[in-house]
């Protein structure tokens, strides 16, 4: 049965690169001309873009703004009964600045085998990848066991609470059903001449805060002992100072010692198969902050001071004074604990810490019929072995982790380290090859779960870790 099953899938899937399909690079080069930039946001005009062609392909879809212009869209194709999947990405994009681009960020400009604009990766372009497979189920016809979501959203580059959020608070009936959702977050790696699927299964937890300085105002010509500002400067550099000691969670345990044997340097493969001794040793951990942040970010709690605020008017000294961090908890971290932490590194009772943002960790589950199915497609159309991860960054799956829904971060790109430079950066950009092929992928993926291949019809393509739900997660971000 799994022979046949599989081989089913794959010759159904070889049938796509001959059809007709969805034209998924004038699709995106398209929505990367709709400017959704976050601030302000405007993502319904992304949802019209969307939308066209849910109309042209007569699927009904809902649609629904969380205040003016924040735009959210929701399109079902009907199935059965088993728990149904969702195709989750996000409208909004982050700002880009002109004059350190070769092109203009909304552009959508094809050359060279490659599609530019913000977004292209972050994440228009997988937002169309699942358009397109969507509109490749619609069209195929075939009967689903389960309903399938396609949830394009708001604001998730700012949190979430006009987009993911909103939709969950004010819908919640709508997605009841929901047991699985697929979102950004994980995607395959190029490691040399091999390939690995990263899923992501949890992530780091944001913990956005704000100090605030408290002082005698005055004027400037007439410098004081200690002011707001001198007093927010000294807590920002006792913070900044700061190296919260390293530690192994599990997960992350995992992670770096399956992604080790894929390592190009030896040096670096020996030390991540045995993470647990060198995450214990200074200078391993310093050079992998300068060659690998984000790595490195996997093995401690971090803030950055991002935000500075001080007087309105050069020649007053302020009554008050403040800073802005991001800092990124270890998910087994209590947010209250780590707040205590840093009062006491600060040792100012004229400082405050107000917490701005705050969301509950939870990890996804991989004892499932949808892992088993990315295993075993990522196997047979990229020959790629699923390896589960950690994020450092947050995405909007923590919403539904925390209603008990399984999330993956799963994207059916193949990246080059270089690929990733763009995402928040300069000169974003996606490959034509990895557009068409990602839409094959992701067909295949959907077609192996919501046309009969039960928990039983496929096999993982690697041993799965023991991960269970966060118990008890519930509500919201604050």
């Amino acid at each position: 049965m799994r022979v046949s099953l599989l081989t089913c899938v794959l010759l159904w899937v070889g049938s796509l690169s001959h059809a007709a399909g969805p034209p998924v690079v004038e699709m995106l080069s398209g929505y990367l001309k709709v400017d959704t930039i976050n601030p302000p946001g405007n993502e319904s005009r992304g949802v019209d873009y969307l939308a066209k062609y849910l109309d042209a392909a007569k699927i009904p879809y809902e649609r629904g703004e969380s205040a003016p212009g924040r735009g959210n869209l929701w399109a079902k194709l009907e199935g059965g009964d088993a728990p149904a999947i969702m195709l989750l990405n996000h409208i909004d994009v982050v700002p880009a600045d002109l004059s350190f681009w070769d092109t203009p960020p909304l552009s959508g400009e094809v050359r060279d085998g490659f599609v530019y604009g913000r977004g292209a990766i972050d994440m228009k372009g997988l937002g169309i990848v699942q358009l397109a497979a969507f509109l490749e189920l619609k069209k195929a016809g075939k009967p689903l066991n389960r309903d399938v979501w396609f949830v394009a959203t708001a604001d998730e580059e700012a949190g979430g609470e006009y987009g993911a959020g909103w939709l969950l608070k004010t819908h919640p009936d709508k997605f009841t059903n929901v047991g699985y959702v697929l979102n950004e977050g994980g995607t395959a790696r190029a490691f040399g001449d091999k390939t690995v699927m990263m899923v992501e299964i949890t992530q780091k937890v944001p913990l956005w805060l704000r100090l605030t300085a408290f002082g005698r105002p005055g004027h400037g010509s007439a410098p004081q002992p200690e002011t707001a500002v001198t007093r927010l400067v000294r807590a920002t550099k006792r913070i900044g100072d700061t190296r919260f000691a390293p530690r192994l969670i599990p997960e992350v345990q995992s992670m770096l010692e399956s992604i080790s044997p894929y390592q190009t340097d030896s040096r670096l493969a020996a030390q991540l198969a045995n993470i647990a001794v060198s995450v214990k040793d200074p200078d391993f951990m310093m050079r992998l902050q300068l060659e690998d942040p984000g790595t490195h970010s996997l093995l401690r709690n971090t803030c950055s001071i991002t935000r500075l605020e001080g007087s309105s008017k050069i020649n007053v000294v302020p009554a008050r004074s403040s800073a802005e961090l991001d800092c990124r908890l270890l998910p087994d971290q209590d947010p209250e604990e780590f707040i205590a932490q840093l009062t006491t590194i600060i040792a100012d009772e004229n400082v405050q810490i107000e917490t701005l943002m705050s969301f509950t960790p939870a990890i996804s589950n991989t004892q499932n019929e949808v892992f088993r199915a990315i295993g075993a497609v990522s196997e047979s159309a990229l020959k790629a072995p699923v390896i589960t991860t950690v994020a450092g960054g947050f995405t909007d799956s923590h919403f539904f982790r925390d209603r008990g829904i399984t999330a993956y971060g799963y994207s059916p790109f193949v990246f080059q380290p270089e690929d990733m430079r763009g995402v928040h950066g300069n000169n974003e950009r996606i490959s034509i090859k990895n557009l068409e092929r990602g839409t094959q992928v992701l067909t295949q993926l959907l077609h192996a779960v919501v046309h009969g291949a039960g928990p039983v019809g496929l096999t993982p393509a690697v041993p799965e870790p023991a991960v269970q739900q966060a118990p008890g997660q519930k509500g919201e971000a604050r």
